[in-house]
């Protein structure tokens, strides 16, 4: 099978944009590679790699410091490229004046079978957020003594820890959870919220998502890291049953839906628990804490870098 690879250069607050609208038309997958990131793998004298593609370096010249690239069969590539190229174009005046977007230059190439997930390997490595390392499984890592590694293997899913929302998420789920919590992650992509926290010590972590590739990714990224006792992962938008409850809640995700979802997300957390929300954009973040307030819950701590922003909530 033959596929269309396309990639738009952007910058680091624009990149999840991009991968957002890439993930409404296409289960092929999507990658995100930043430079400032290669240059850091490249730094650390912990992390075996091959080579770093020259399309990196292509990317500081064209004046963008990350490439987003998604994968789409030929057969259907001319529409769907005219229907993203169109959706770019709407974020990118909507995001006029508040987010940095880059050049948004596009650049098409066809390539063959699953070459596409070789071409994502080469961009995935080791990504340290506190004491957890998110580690791709065919990279040899040498662990130190505190750390816990997260084994991952998402060729054909989302969240792989690059991104500030992801990150931003495990710093405050190492700041909060208990030893014991039963955690539930509501969007849960490549599952890995879930399997740190099942790593950082929680007795139970439930795993939601709407998209059936992130479901089955989820499932073998847990069975990797040996977390499939203790992981209950499911095809839904929320747990149907609400009376099994959370001590944490996480949930990252664009901040739309986080809003669309502030009145049914409470029902699965416990009264003295904390939910975590992630994936919001500076903009709108008064506009989510405004509706979970009108839930009961307030904030009281929260997290920034660049234009994303992580919320705490609590009872």
């Amino acid at each position: 099978m033959k596929f269309t690879e396309l990639t738009v250069y952007t910058q680091t607050e624009g990149s999840e944009l991009i991968a957002d609208i890439f993930w409404n038309y296409t289960n092929y997958g999507v990658s995100i590679c930043d430079v400032k990131d290669i240059i850091a793998m490249l730094n650390d004298d912990r992390v075996i790699y091959d080579y770093v593609d020259d399309s990196v370096s292509a990317s500081v010249e064209k004046g963008g410091s990350v490439l987003v690239k998604c994968y789409i069969p030929v057969d259907t590539s001319l529409q769907t490229i005219s229907s993203i190229r169109e959706d770019i174009e709407e974020l990118s005046k909507r995001a006029k004046g508040i987010i940095e977007l880059g050049t948004l230059e596009t650049i098409m190439r066809e390539i063959d079978g699953d070459d596409w997930i070789e071409i994502w390997r080469k961009h995935f490595k080791p990504i340290h957020i506190d004491n957890i390392v998110i580690c791709p499984e065919w990279i040899k890592y040498e662990a130190m003594p505190n750390e816990k590694v997260i084994k991952l293997d998402s060729n054909m899913a989302f969240g792989t820890g690059e991104h500030e929302t992801t990150s931003m998420c495990l710093e405050m789920m190492q700041k909060y959870q208990k030893q014991g919590d039963t955690v539930i992650d509501v969007g849960c992509g490549s599952g890995i919220l879930g399997i740190c926290a099942v790593k950082l010590g929680a007795e139970k972590a439930y795993l939601t998502d709407i998209d059936y590739v992130a479901i089955k990714s989820a499932e073998h990224n847990s069975e990797m890291n040996g977390t499939q006792d203790k992981t209950d992962i499911m095809l839904s938008n929320l747990l149907d049953n609400t009376t099994v409850k959370g001590d944490l809640v996480v949930a990252n995700i664009m901040a739309e839906i986080l809003c669309s979802m502030a009145s049914d997300i409470p029902n699965n957390l416990k009264r003295n628990g904390i939910l975590i929300l992630s994936g919001i954009i500076n903009a709108k973040k008064s506009a989510v804490i405004e509706c979970y307030q009108k839930q009961g819950l307030q904030c009281f701590d929260e997290i920034n870098k660049g234009e994303w922003n992580a919320l705490a909530f609590k009872y």
